[in-house]
């Protein structure tokens, strides 16, 4: 970054060209490291924001504006055909992110400018003139050196030297050092060496020492021109010969200064920002680290942070703690509670806890140091349904607490899990970062300041006092995100599904499931003798030894050594993702191919297994962790491991189910899952009567509505019809577009929207709530499922092209998608209440996608597989009603159905 300058003592105007620095940025940061979680490449964006927010907090200046090149021809190209020609195509990731950067200018408040027929340089060029002329300094930030000749005592350029983190401070005197001609000269010494990028030939064999040497020696171009049969040697034939040239580029590489512009530099003030826009941008675009730097670097129009926490934290004898509780925890204040420890796989430890309402005193206690009275208070009143009580993230705390006997009941607010109900596309839900955003807070004490607490800088009684204040700011964030929902319409999803929730996910994680240690060490030696198999297959395929694992690599052997055909460009070569290759097969049929694509098959269920071998506990048993808070549909995700990773559709996959097993003192496991949940809620949503009369029939129904649309007899349906209808019934419930269609079955696009059309012809009813749901999701700005979940979705009204229709696939998927998660996790509370009801010891041990697994208890079975089908089948009344299936055996795949 450029050494920040001295105050201005007058006004500093920023200058960016936004299309130049775009483009450093994109090659500078790889596409495949940046892009948010819907597939939107943002590597453009974000470099471009981060030096954006860099210069705008080294520079501080007082006016500002970005400018952009246009599509259409400019005075150049009129003058020189092949202006710019020869140039590679702008790369698609690339053009998708102008009108985010666009976005980001506009929430900014930064004015942005274009003018047909003009480049971003020429109106740089006008602006600098201008501003020099209004007593003002100019700071111009470009990759395009044809900006050096505007450089003087009020101009300097910012020039980008390593990607767009690093930028040269090129005054008059760092032009001339650097290129020997003073900055008024540049243009001339560009015109004499050309610019291969705006594909303007210069003299063949003279460089910018050459160039300058002339310039120099003869005082400057017209000089040089009049004088050129004095040039001596091969340089002068050169310079005759291509003189005409030169002066072309000379005219060419000249900025317009007088370009008509709507706004004069002292009009352009940056606007006072808006935090909650920014917010609403930054979320879309998963940008939480630059947010975090804008803040701290660029005022908003309101301070982002306006104080901190008052908290009296109050020191209580032992045996108190009761008394405390009595008198500030009673039924009528809700409080909050702050936990430090530790937590994960189905256990934890606390090390300090604090509680505290909005207004009154905060205590903080050390676990280790409670007396038996004060124990028995805080267990009693940790216990208390009457006494309402507020966590963020609570899950994690409650197997702390757990773990150390302690229960918690009547939790009225997570403020992460509110909050993630009320901006679920956002990817992190940090109490500092929702303080900052809801209460303008940070989470800082300020009693100390005010004399309210005594400190004797002691590290135990700071990190106490830290730990009320995060208890202070979760009562107060807990007020906060309830009016939120209670306009969002989200209210009584959090206290009948997520907090509900909470707790029976807590007790199957503490549960965990049971495997077999043997079974998985002879699972993985196995797969590693596949791996070497298939490697050596590999190698002997090509003749050498080479690293399947190493994408480039592998991109030699394909495309250099045997010459495959090219697949998509990327910027570290040609890409070998797994569909790339499997398109490659088909087409080609290489036998590298197929090696390459079952090595990573074997290698990633290798990998799976060698990571599940180590997480058994002493009693044989694998706890994962279970997050409500990562899909913005609603859906649970598993982590550590990662149950759902577990593939069952290959042989070798299905050998990694047969190593859960069932536990000491249980006789079987129990799988109970829905089936076609997707399909039969787009049929309740839809109310297509053709629709619900195919899952009426009792028959296989992709082979029912294969039927339909082909105009056969069922029995007429073959394995290829119906997998075309399924791959169909299921697209639509995804949001599949006819290009994801034709990928997925490999037939052409247009026979895709061929095979979508006569589907639509006996659903209609189904084509008619596509569009509904789209048109109203725009008109409302969010879908909701048959709970009330909402998802937003802004970008669906975005002058982006790709993130529109990003958006309009989420629209389309979110309601089904959202409305099976939401019947999934009341199917799993029903059963956890009637399990309790029966007083049954056969426990609910996991939740995997629509599929819940059981541990049974001895002579339970009949009664409990009684109890799963009837809670998971009345979940929610469809108009295609849901049917469960259900399995039992030793092992999970045993279990399978």
């Amino acid at each position: 970054m450029a050494t920040k300058a001295p105050t201005p003592d007058k006004p500093r105007l920023l200058l960016l060209d936004g299309h130049s620095l775009a483009y450093r940025a994109f090659f500078a940061l790889p596409v495949e490291n940046f892009s948010t979680s819907d597939g939107q490449p943002t590597n453009a964006v974000y470099g471009f924001t981060s030096m954006l927010i860099n210069v705008m907090r080294d520079e501080q200046p007082t006016h500002v504006a970005v400018a952009f090149d246009r599509s259409e021809p400019t005075f150049r190209h009129q003058a020189y055909d092949e202006y710019k020609a020869g140039r590679a195509k702008t790369p698609d990731e690339f053009r998708s992110q102008v009108s985010l950067i666009h976005e980001v200018l506009d929430a900014l408040r930064i004015p942005r400018m274009s003018v047909p027929g003009f480049e971003a340089d020429d109106i740089i060029a006008t602006l600098s003139v201008q501003a020099t002329a209004a007593g003002m300094q100019t700071l111009i930030v470009t990759g395009d050196r044809d900006a050096f000749q505007l450089v003087d005592e009020n101009v300097t350029i910012l020039y980008p030297i390593r990607g767009v983190s690093e930028l040269a401070r090129m005054d008059p005197a760092a032009v001339e050092a650097k290129y020997g001609v003073p900055p008024q000269r540049y243009r001339e010494l560009a015109a004499l060496v050309g610019e291969s990028s705006d594909n303007l030939p210069g003299v063949p064999g003279v460089g910018p020492k050459t160039a300058a040497k002339w310039l120099t020696q003869y005082g400057g171009l017209d000089e040089l021109v009049a004088r050129v049969d004095e040039i001596k040697g091969k340089a002068g034939e050169n310079l005759r010969a291509h003189l005409a040239g030169v002066l072309r580029n000379q005219q060419i590489n000249k900025l317009d200064c007088d370009v008509a512009l709507e706004l004069a530099p002292p009009q352009l003030t940056m606007g006072q920002w808006d935090r909650d826009e920014i917010h609403t941008l930054f979320d879309s675009l998963q940008f939480r680290v630059l947010r975090e730097r804008l803040y701290a670097s660029i005022s908003a129009a309101e301070p982002e942070a306006e104080e901190g926490f008052e908290v009296a934290l109050e020191a209580l004898e032992p045996g108190a703690l009761g008394a405390w509780l009595e008198a500030n925890a009673t039924a009528a204040d809700r409080i909050g509670v702050a936990v430090t420890g530790t937590w994960g796989r189905g256990t934890g430890e606390i090390t300090g806890l604090a509680l505290a309402s909005k207004k009154g005193p905060a205590v903080s206690l050390d676990p280790a140091e409670l007396i038996a009275d004060d124990e028995r208070a805080l267990a009693g009143w940790l216990a208390d349904p009457a006494r309402p009580k507020a966590l963020h993230d609570a899950k994690g705390p409650m197997l702390a607490l757990a773990a150390r006997g302690l229960t918690v009941d009547g939790i009225t607010s997570d403020t992460a899990l509110a909050a993630y109900l009320a901006l679920p596309g956002q990817r992190s839900f940090d109490l500092a970062d929702l303080a900052l955003r809801y209460l303008h807070r940070e989470l800082r004490n300020e009693g100390e300041e005010s004399g309210q607490l005594t400190l004797d800088g002691s590290g135990e009684e700071e990190a106490a006092q830290d730990l009320a204040v995060r208890a202070r700011a979760v009562a107060e964030l807990a007020d906060v995100l309830d009016t939120e929902l209670d306009e969002r319409g989200a209210t009584r999803l959090l206290h009948e599904v997520e907090l509900p929730l909470v707790r029976v996910l807590a007790g199957m994680e503490r549960a965990g499931i049971a495997v077999d240690a043997d079974h998985l060490a002879g699972l993985s030696a196995t797969l590693g003798a596949q791996v070497k198999d298939v490697e050596q297959a590999a190698h002997a395929a090509v003749g050498h030894e080479f690293n399947l694992g190493s994408p480039k690599q592998v991109q030699q052997v394909l495309f250099d050594e045997l010459g495959l055909p090219k697949t998509k460009r990327t910027k570290t070569g040609y890409t070998t993702d797994s569909e790339a290759l499997t398109n490659l097969l088909a087409k080609d049929g290489h036998p590298v191919l197929e090696h390459i694509l079952r090595w990573r098959e074997v290698a990633k269920l290798k990998s799976i297994v060698d990571s599940l071998i180590p997480m058994a506990d002493d009693a044989g048993r694998i706890h994962t962790t279970f997050n409500q808070m990562i899909a913005a549909t609603g859906r649970l995700s598993s982590t550590d491991p990662n149950l759902q990773n577990i593939p069952i559709r290959t042989a070798e996959g299905r050998q990694i189910r047969e190593a859960f097993v069932v536990g000491d003192g249980f006789a079987a496991l129990l799988t109970a899952d829905y089936s076609q949940i997707e399909l039969r809620i787009m049929a309740h949503l839809s109310g297509d009567e053709a629709l619900l009369e195919a899952f009426g029939s009792g028959a296989d129904f992709h082979t029912i509505t294969a039927s339909r649309v082909f105009g056969l007899p069922p029995e007429q349906i073959d394995s290829e019809l119906r997998a075309r209808i399924k791959a169909m019934n299921y697209g639509l419930a995804y949001g599949l577009s006819e290009y994801g269609l034709s990928q997925q079955l490999r037939i052409s696009p247009s026979e895709a929207r061929g095979l979508m059309e006569e589907y639509f012809q006996q659903f209609g009813g189904v084509r008619d709530y596509l569009g509904e749901v789209v048109a109203k999701a725009r008109q409302d700005g969010y879908t909701e499922t048959i709970l009330g979940r909402r998802r937003y979705l802004p970008d669906l009204n975005s002058d982006n092209r790709q993130r529109r229709e990003m958006a309009e696939r989420m629209a389309l998927n979110a309601p089904i998608q959202g409305s099976a998660a939401d019947i999934v996790k009341v199917a799993g509370l029903n059963v956890d209440r009637a399990l309790r009801e029966h007083a049954l010891t056969s426990r609910m041990l996991l939740q995997v996608h629509d599929e819940l697994v059981f541990e049974v208890a001895e002579g339970e079975q009949e009664t409990l597989e009684k109890l799963v089908r009837e809670q998971m089948a009345g979940a929610y009344d469809l108009r295609a009603p849901l049917e469960v299936s259900m399995g039992t055996g030793r092992t999970w795949q045993d279990a399978a159905h």
